[in-house]
């Protein structure tokens, strides 16, 4: 049986944000206890910004699997992943998705993550109701169990569906974030994450408490590419709560709805302990567009750069000269540095910040260094 959210929720769930949206009252930042699509039926409609979703995968394992010294395999096998057949599955794919839908704002996203029993059947049901999909991304894990029959591949991998409302929607992607978490490298699709295990792992009676709990790492990595700081993140599969534990130390909201009662417990007593990690500035990504616009022409008024002076590319290939009015010359050319750096390379773009550098003390560097001190200096 499923059981209702009640209307007032416990003393023991988590106080709200002080600048949380007022239309959420008694939901933000709590762990809600009872079935998703009804729980969701109170929430206004477009209040979200983001759904992570872990559903059950429909996966149970046929008869006792062992290893090969004999010990059981303990798979999953709870409740809340048993459906008759693929019809049953499907009509409570649906109506969730329908639920999340109802509730997301037109420039929210949604993550799902799942395995091959069931995301395929997923992806179907997120196109047909009208979501966009981005990206399918590939948690690879380091550690995946054997596959001990030896019947098959090793499982090592599962699935992440990530989409838009719809294909107009403007949506959070901060890449300049994920960049910088990749060491400065754009971020791929396949992700390498290990299982959840070890301390993170949590136990209830000496055994896991959730058997598909999944690593903060994996959530911490999808809060930074897709929410800002504030936004608020539903999972309408709550579990043990690493949502929200990620959300709440990242300082982003969250809306936590899960039906099985002891999960919803061990949430909030985990929720409870965790501390919002650093103050909002070290939080928030800011995307390359938010910052303030620096006109080069700046970099002359300051005397960071004089009239006269020159710039040449990286490989010292191509020079230019500086004008007081924040223009570039060349022996044929004039104009800024972006169609400067176009014309000597006979490219149709060139980002002139990144292109042209200045020496000093015997190295180049790029003029772009200065237009960060100027940024600097404005906060």
């Amino acid at each position: 049986m499923l059981i209702r959210m009640s209307k007032k929720p416990s003393k023991d769930d988590l106080p709200l944000s002080s600048d949380a949206s007022h239309q959420l009252g008694e939901y933000l930042n709590r762990s809600l206890h009872g079935d998703c699509v009804e729980v969701l039926k109170e929430i206004p409609v477009s209040s979200v910004d983001m759904v992570f979703a872990d559903p059950p995968y429909n996966l149970q394992l046929g008869g006792t699997l062992t290893r090969p010294n004999n010990s059981e395999v303990k798979g999953v096998n709870d409740k809340w992943d048993r459906f008759s057949d693929f019809s049953s599955y499907d009509r409570f794919t649906e109506d969730w998705l329908s639920s999340v839908r109802r509730v997301l704002k037109p420039d929210g996203t949604i993550w799902v993550i799942g395995s091959y029993h069931n995301i395929y059947r997923v992806g179907a049901i997120l196109q047909d109701l009208g979501f966009w999909i981005l990206n399918d991304v590939i948690w690879r894990k380091t550690n995946p169990m054997p596959n001990f029959r030896g019947r098959r591949f090793t499982n090592a991998h599962e699935t992440i569906l990530w989409a838009a409302k719809d294909k107009s929607s403007k949506y959070c992607f901060n890449y300049d974030s994920m960049k910088a978490l990749n060491d400065d490298l754009q971020m791929r699709s396949d992700w390498l994450f290990p299982l959840c295990t070890g301390s993170e792992r949590l136990k209830s009676e000496g055994k896991k408490a959730h058997s598909t709990q999944k690593p903060e790492a994996l959530l911490h990595r999808i809060l930074i590419a897709a929410t800002k700081l504030n936004q608020i993140v539903l999972d309408p599969f709550f579990g043990t709560g690493t949502t929200g534990a990620v959300a709440k130390r990242l300082g982003r909201n969250f809306i936590g709805i899960e039906r099985e009662e002891d999960y919803v417990k061990l949430a909030r007593q985990r929720i409870n302990r965790v501390k919002k990690i650093a103050e909002d500035e070290l939080l928030a990504s800011v995307t390359k567009r938010e910052l303030p616009r620096i006109p080069f022409g700046w970099l002359v008024e300051k005397g960071m750069l004089e009239p006269g002076q020159t710039l040449t590319d990286i490989r010292r290939r191509h020079l230019a000269k500086v004008r007081a009015d924040g223009t570039l010359i060349t022996a044929d050319f004039r104009g800024s540095i972006h169609q400067v750096g176009a014309k000597v390379q006979k490219a149709p773009t060139c980002n002139g910040w990144q292109f042209w550098c200045i020496e000093e003390k015997g190295k180049l560097v790029p003029i772009d260094t200065f237009r960060q001190k100027l940024r600097a200096d404005l906060h």
